[in-house]
Formats: structure tokens, C-alpha cells, sequence
């Protein structure tokens, strides 16, 4: 830890995602505006999106315009400052990281390459999807990274089914193949609320649409099941939910290829499409693995031990998805914690706490995971999952409207470690008054 600088310590927060804003803002509210130190969140973006949103936002449910979070604002409130930049660099040794310009849509220069000093610095940039180099994945599919990505690929389902009615009042094929590649918690949500979505869509003028029998949907996936991950007892539920929404389900099929027009298996089996969506894999941003010599591995994860400082740097720590932090409860040998969203929240925590050590001179906490199950949403009124995981003693299964008021509470949840109680709650009664008068479902 360096010392011989004068002034307040000096914290950079990079990623304001699920874990990093709510990091920022605890540490602004903590630090901040003590004036213990300084603290500095840096995002590409300028707002914030829920990332398991994501797939409700693709499909139509949820506006990003209306449920994103500004990081100014969030920065004003909480006593911390917001720089906007994807990361160009890291400087070690002069502690200093390096952010590339900003341009506008017309690719003029907003903000240029700039500096940003730091005395510790905290890596939790999520992840991006991992095409396994398979050919046409970056052409012809869509990878839900981000809130621009789940808008693409919102306006052309909504193209699609637009050019399907065309087609069924002209008296001719009006079907529409959707092909989901990945059979995890993304692409399940994804299929089930593309079902529930697309009947919402039709109903607002597409007269000649019958979405149940149009829109066919299609979900791949290489293992023998899906949802992976998780238990069998979620997968099982969870591909029962699915076959009532007439989801097609393919597992042990690995995708070889993407064409314009279909997906291939190693089967042999083509599937045609007319939209892909590839959520298959994720691994840290390959720009991970060029910071100034700190150790990642194969996923381009910053490795790091279990107080979350990265293994040759003290200064710096990583969690979340971007970090490869040993798992040593799961009994397994090199095991590596799982990237689920509450693993990030609880390294999150720990940080703060980690944080105030380093200031103090106390040893840094080490890091022991808790899971307190999964939840796997099926649509507005549906989900599937475990409740409490291994505090019962192992795992209890729910689902249905219950699970989903469940599924629901975790985003409210997020919100209050960002907003607060009051905030969140007088935005939530905002909501269900505007309700009533907005349509169920994004018509543009």
C-alpha cells in the first residue's frame, strides 16, 4: 500500500455495473463525504442498466430509457465523482490508469485520452459473451452484453413480427424462427419472455400475427440440459415451464456455425433463422489480459486470492465476473467461484469492509461465499429456482408466481443498495400508478 503521498487516499472504481455501482456509492457514502479519501467510478457508459434486466428489455417488457440509472446523479447524491471512458491502460508504477477518448454517435471527440491517479483500484467490469471462435457469431447473432445490444435486438423482433403480419395478410408463410444459442439463465429467460412478449406485441395492431403458432423458438444447448449451472431439479422445472410456452428445447447439440439464414449443429442438424441470439459463454473483456502484467487467466480473469487483491498487486483488487478467486468451500481443487450476481454483491460488501482495513492498518477480511440460491425468471407471472441453498441444509425448490415475486424483490433489492429505501419506494408507487396508462410492452 502506498504511503508517501499526501492528501486523501485516492479510490478508482472501475465498472458501474450490479456490483461496481453499488460499491461506488458505499464507499462515497462512507469515505466520500468524510473526506477519508476520495472516490472515482469509471464506465464506459454514462448510465446503468441491471444486467439481468437485459433479457426483458430484448424482449419488449422494460424500457432501458426508463429503468436506467444515471451515474452523475448517482455521484451527486453519494459523494463520489463519475469519469466516463472505456480503459486504454494501466501504469503501475506510476498508479495511473489510462482512459480512451469519448466519442458522439457522428464520431466526434467529446472527451479526449485522459489519466486517472489512484491508490487503490478496484476491477469489476463484468463480463462479455465467449463465441468459442465459432464462425458467424459476431456477424450474424446477437450477444445481450449490453442495454444498446438488448435494444438491437428488440427492434428486430419487432421487425420481424411487423414483416410476419405483412406476409399473413398477403396469404403467405408468416413464421418467424428465433434460435437461442445457450441454455443458461439468459436464454431461458430470454425464450420465455420473447413468448409472453411477442403475444403483448400483436395485440397492439398486428391483426393477422397468431404469435403461439408464428413465432417458433428454439433453444440449443451443448449439455444434456439445461440451465447447467444449476441443479437438476431447477433444470427439470424450468424445461417443463418451457415445453408449456412451446419452447423448442435441443440440449447435447453444439453449434458450429452461423449462417444468415440458419444455425448448424455437430449433429448435422441446420436450424433455420431469422434471429440469433448467442448466449452461450462469458468470459472477462479481453483487454484484461494487457494491464501492465497483473495475472488473468484463460477467460481473461484477473486472478486474485480470497481478500480479492489480484496476485501481484496489493494495490488493486478485482471481483465479480472479471475476477478468478478461489472457491476452497466447494471441496473441489482449483475451484474458482461461479459468475452469478450474488457472488459480486457479496466480494461488493466485503471491499468496503476491505477498504476501511487498509486505511486503518488492520488485516484485509478474506472472502467466504454464501449462496442463497437461484432464481430463474419464466415470464411476469413465473419463475423457477432454489430458495436458500445450502442454509437448509440443501436445496428447496420454488416456483411459480411466488418464485417470481422472489425474482422480482432481488432487483428491488439492488435498487435500495443504490437509491435507498424511501427512493425505491416512492419510485415503485410511481410505477404502478403510471402503469395504467402505458402499454404493456415497448411499441418502437
Amino acid at each position: 500500500m502506498t504511503t508517501a503521498r499526501q492528501g486523501p487516499h485516492r479510490i478508482v472504481v472501475v465498472g458501474g455495473g450490479a456490483a461496481g455501482l453499488p460499491l461506488a456509492t458505499k464507499l462515497g457514502d462512507r469515505f466520500g463525504r468524510s473526506g477519508r479519501a476520495t472516490v472515482t467510478l469509471v464506465d464506459r457508459h454514462a448510465s446503468h442498466l441491471w444486467k439481468p434486466l437485459l433479457h426483458e428489455v430484448a424482449a419488449g417488457r422494460l424500457d432501458a430509457d426508463v429503468h436506467g440509472v444515471d451515474y452523475f446523479l448517482m455521484a451527486y447524491w453519494h459523494g463520489f465523482r463519475f469519469r466516463q471512458g472505456a480503459v486504454a491502460g494501466l501504469d503501475r508504477a506510476r498508479h495511473e490508469l489510462r482512459l480512451a477518448r469519448v466519442l458522439d454517435e457522428e464520431g466526434a471527440e467529446v472527451l479526449p485520452e485522459r489519466t486517472v491517479p489512484y491508490d487503490t483500484l478496484v476491477f469489476c467490469v463484468g463480463s462479455v459473451s465467449n463465441d468459442f471462435g465459432i464462425p458467424g457469431v459476431a456477424r450474424h447473432a446477437i450477444s445481450l452484453d449490453t442495454a444498446a445490444d438488448a435494444e438491437r435486438f428488440h427492434r428486430r423482433l419487432l421487425s420481424a413480427c411487423v414483416r410476419a403480419d405483412a406476409r399473413a395478410q398477403r396469404g403467405e408463410s408468416a413464421g418467424v424462427e428465433i434460435v437461442i444459442i445457450g441454455a443458461g439463465a439468459t436464454g431461458v429467460e430470454l425464450a420465455a419472455e420473447i413468448r409472453h412478449c411477442t403475444a403483448a406485441h400483436a395485440s397492439y395492431g398486428l391483426d393477422h400475427l397468431r404469435p403461439a403458432r408464428d413465432i417458433r423458438l428454439t433453444l440449443v444447448e451443448a449439455a444434456p440440459r439445461v440451465l447447467p449451472p444449476l441443479s437438476e431439479k431447477i433444470a427439470a422445472a424450468a424445461t417443463e415451464l418451457l415445453g408449456t410456452l412451446d419452447v423448442a428445447v435441443r440440449t447435447g447439440e453444439r453449434v458450429t456455425a452461423i449462417e444468415a439464414d440458419g444455425v448448424s449443429t455437430a449433429g448435422g442438424t441446420r436450424l433455420p433463422a431469422d434471429l440469433v441470439v448467442w448466449a452461450a459463454g462469458i468470459q472477462a473483456p479481453e483487454w484484461m489480459s494487457r494491464l501492465d502484467g497483473l495475472e488473468t487467466n484463460r477467460a481473461h480473469q484477473l486472478v486474485v486470492d480470497t481478500t480479492l487483491v489480484t496476485t501481484r498487486d496489493p494495490d488493486i483488487y478485482a471481483l465479480g465476473d472479471c475476477a478468478a478467486c478461489p472457491w476452497p468451500e466447494s471441496g473441489r481443487a482449483g475451484a474458482i467461484l461461479p459468475p452469478r450476481a450474488q457472488v459480486a454483491r457479496q466480494q461488493a460488501s466485503l471491499v468496503v469492509a476491505s477498504i476501511a482495513a487498509r486505511l486503518s492498518g488492520a488485516p484485509l477480511p478474506r472472502f467466504r461465499f454464501h449462496d442463497f440460491g437461484s432464481l430463474v425468471s419464466l415470464g411476469e407471472v413465473s419463475a423457477v429456482g432454489s430458495l436458500m441453498g445450502r442454509l437448509v441444509g440443501g436445496s428447496l425448490l420454488v416456483q411459480g408466481l411466488i418464485a417470481r415475486w422472489m425474482y422480482v424483490s432481488l432487483y428491488k433489492l439492488h435498487q435500495v443498495s443504490i437509491h435507498g429505501y424511501l427512493r425505491v419506494a416512492l419510485d415503485t408507487v410511481s410505477r404502478l400508478v403510471r402503469h395504467r396508462l402505458e402499454p404493456r410492452v415497448k411499441l418502437h
